[in-house]
């Protein structure tokens, strides 16, 4: 026990240290902040980063501690660009909905500090980020119960954002009411149209009216605003705190799991990342897909997943998105991209990003 208190108490002042380090690393971020907004030049220098990253890690003697420390530097590298982004006034994301949506919950926990600018549609949210009035968007990109999320993947295909991280949402569906009502006071349950499938056999159990709504939170809010004893929605926890109603039954979901699969857009592509995706094109004949397979199997990356979808305004041919694991910067995926060229009508990187995760 002795030689614990040790450790710990020769930890913390080690804290102390880097404490007092991490305030002047900060001092010199703002100068680099204020440097970038008198050129307008971008918070995010990829090339920069992965420079950084590896002249630091190999400055460690340990070779078992290098990962841990690439990691903790890529840790340092997202706190100082949140820094210099709120410092510059690009810390706002964009979205798709009202406060308590999925979508919005995703964004409060990808960019806890950053201001949320509600957004009409999808689109709007693309708009958004390329014109410059948020530094990022983010949109469901696929759901576990209910697929893909088709018009979020074309507008991907249209505009020329990247995706730069992807978060994964475990979400429990929740029967939401107002103070004091109960479950036989109940006549009808609102809810977006993918939630009420999901919870659909409890709905039949109860006895209830579903009634379609554009998204789980202005549900949420119609309910809180009507007065109606009789009216519940379908909803997160979260959203029934932010709204003042109560949680009649929790996890209601017919399909236990139900997972949202979010993307974070944005106009800069990182230099690393556990997993990269691909859009591209074949000519429309015999074998020209199964080429494109052939060289990502044999360049050696396992391909988790692979959609397609009809091109705009060109009737029966189709793009193609693929995901792959492993790590776009390693030479084997620039050999990849490479011979993708030879094959592909286009072809390009839509994203390099890390999997995040969170039960809500």
């Amino acid at each position: 026990m002795e030689e614990l208190e040790r450790a710990r108490h020769a930890i913390d002042e080690i804290d102390a240290q880097m404490a007092a380090l991490f305030e002047q690393r900060m001092a010199q971020v703002a100068r680099v902040a204020a440097y970038k907004q008198e050129h307008d030049i971008p918070v995010l220098d990829a090339a920069r980063e992965e420079q950084v990253i590896e002249k630091n890690t190999a400055r460690i003697q340990d070779a078992a501690l290098r990962p841990y420390y690439a990691e903790f530097q890529k840790a340092a590298m997202a706190v100082s660009r949140q820094y210099q982004a709120h410092a510059l006034g690009r810390d706002t994301v964009a979205y798709q909905g009202v406060e308590g949506a999925f979508a919005h919950i995703a964004l409060t926990r990808l960019f806890p500090q950053a201001k949320a600018m509600a957004c009409p549609t999808w689109a709007d949210v693309f708009d958004r980020v390329e014109q410059g009035s948020a530094a990022y968007g983010v949109l469901p990109f696929e759901n576990s119960h209910a697929g893909d999320v088709s018009a979020v993947l074309d507008l991907c295909y249209a505009h020329r954002l990247h995706i730069v991280e992807m978060y994964d949402l475990p979400v429990t569906q929740n029967l939401l009411a107002l103070p004091g009502a109960a479950l036989g006071d109940l006549r009808r349950v609102t809810s977006h149209p993918q939630a009420l499938s999901q919870c659909e056999r409890f709905i039949r159990s109860v006895g209830l009216a579903a009634e379609p709504c554009a998204n789980t939170a202005l549900a949420a809010r119609r309910v809180a605003e009507s007065g109606d004893k009789t009216l519940a929605a379908i909803a997160s926890a979260e959203t029934a705190e932010l709204y003042g109603l109560q949680v009649l039954m929790r996890d209601i979901n017919t399909d236990g799991d139900n997972t949202t699969r979010f993307i974070v857009v944005g106009k800069e592509l990182p230099a690393r990342g556990n997993r990269f995706s691909l859009l591209f094109t074949v000519d429309h004949k015999a074998g020209a897909l199964a080429r494109v397979i052939q060289a990502i199997a044999a360049a050696g990356f396992n391909m988790e997943c692979i959609k397609s979808r009809p091109m705009p305004h060109v009737p029966f041919e189709y793009y193609f998105y693929v995901e792959l694991v492993g790590a776009a910067d390693a030479p084997d995926a620039r050999q990849l991209l490479t011979g993708l060229e030879t094959v592909c009508r286009t072809v390009r990187v839509l994203g390099i990003y890390t999997r995040k995760g969170e039960t809500v």
